[in-house]
């Protein structure tokens, strides 16, 4: 049980980090053009602890992940990252205003259904 804990922890972490990034990037805009300044912005970018967390959100989901793989086949425990895929629509749609259409609902739909039937091992 505890290896569907790692699993759930690198999901949860994942998330946690892409949506932060997505947050601090509204603020701080876009990508200047200039070499220098493209280098000055993402040393200051690094710098702020939202895009720290964020990072550092990332490392954490993978020293989780390596743990999911001490008590799983990677072919059984990678499908579960997909539903990091999900919450991300989801949670973008409610914190951003990212719409949320027919199209995206039929995949989210779609990756469930896939990640149920791999999961499965052939028990369907």
């Amino acid at each position: 049980m505890v290896g569907y804990y790692y699993i759930a922890a690198t999901v949860l972490l994942t998330v946690y980090g892409q949506l932060i990034l997505k947050w601090r990037m509204l603020d701080v805009g876009a990508l200047p053009d200039g070499a220098a300044e493209k280098i000055l912005f993402l040393v200051r970018l690094v710098l702020d602890p939202y895009i720290f967390s964020g990072l550092a959100a990332a490392f954490i989901a993978a020293i989780f992940w390596m743990a999911a793989m001490s008590k799983f086949d990677i072919s059984y425990a990678y499908p579960f990252t997909s539903l990091s895929f999900v919450l991300v629509l989801i949670l973008a749609a409610l914190f951003f205003g990212e719409p949320l259409n027919l199209h995206k609902i039929i995949g989210i739909v779609l990756i469930v259904l896939g990640l149920i039937v791999s999961s499965s091992g052939g028990k369907i």
